[in-house]
């Protein structure tokens, strides 16, 4: 059964979506604080949500990544396609927390070599999400490889989207709302709903079945980290899955907006 599960949770990160990079410039609370005072005393700066980008969340521990979620909130509903990444939980020694993401593996130090290679793999098929806010949902932007033709003898019917340079399909839709967040219940998150799918125009059982509830039951919630970037937590049940991050790039270039953010999902 664990070697099903970990089988379908691999094939799903194949099919979707230690560097040296300088760590975002941020205060973390002492260990213990409670997240009242995390929210009242450690507020995140205008220049601390600056200074974060989705190749430095790398960087960081998944304590920290928790931290800076727990920080965040749910910010506008989001319009329109993203670039996404995604990432493993990892350990001060920067390596995969593999008992967080499926059932454990043996090996150790090989296992946790397996993982990062699924998430290689991941990151070069999985291009992100796009959000369609008018009619609250979203679809993922898989790469258009021959090899995946091979499973789909219908592919040539699969749309597509054109954007950041690169064509890709339009797979596994999902409903978009505000709902409770996870890891934080005290604030909303953006929470992207799978078990919707079948609702959705354009639903195809192959392959979209997958993220549902007969597949991997995954469901995705995301915060703003400042506009045009988004940072993500899956889940695979009830189980937390892998981080991932969603970004804009043409709305991250433009200079930075002053005010108050724009809060669609209120408390």
């Amino acid at each position: 059964m664990r070697a099903h599960s970990l089988g379908l949770f691999i094939l799903f990160v194949s099919v979707i979506g230690c560097r040296s990079i300088a760590p975002p410039i941020i205060r973390f609370a002492p260990p213990g604080t409670d997240r009242t005072r995390l929210h009242q005393d450690f507020p995140l700066t205008d220049a601390e949500r600056l200074s974060v980008t989705p190749d430095n969340l790398k960087a960081l521990t998944q304590a920290q990544i928790d931290e800076i979620y727990e920080r965040l909130t749910a910010g506008p509903l989001a319009d329109g396609p993203f670039r996404g990444d995604l990432f493993f939980p990892r350990d001060r020694d920067h390596d995969a927390r593999i008992r967080d993401v499926a059932d454990p593996l043996p090996g150790g130090a090989l296992a946790n070599i397996a993982l990062l290679r699924v998430e290689d793999l991941g990151r070069a098929l999985w291009k992100g999400k796009v959000f369609f806010r008018s009619q609250r949902i979203l679809r993922n932007r898989i790469e258009d490889l021959a090899i995946l033709k091979l499973f789909f003898p219908d592919s040539g019917t699969i749309p597509k989207l054109t954007f950041d340079g690169e064509t890709t399909w339009l797979l596994f839709p999902a409903a978009v709302s505000c709902g409770e967040s996870r890891l934080d219940p005290s604030r909303p998150s953006i929470v992207i709903d799978y078990t919707k799918g079948p609702e959705i125009e354009g639903y195809r059982p192959v392959p979209d079945k997958l993220a549902g509830p007969e597949g991997l039951n995954i469901r995705d919630e995301i915060r703003l980290v400042r506009p045009g970037f988004y940072l993500g937590r899956a889940y695979f049940g009830a189980k937390f899955g892998l981080n991932f991050t969603l970004i804009d790039p043409m709305t991250m270039a433009a200079p930075p907006a002053t005010g108050s953010i724009r809060e669609d999902c209120q408390p």
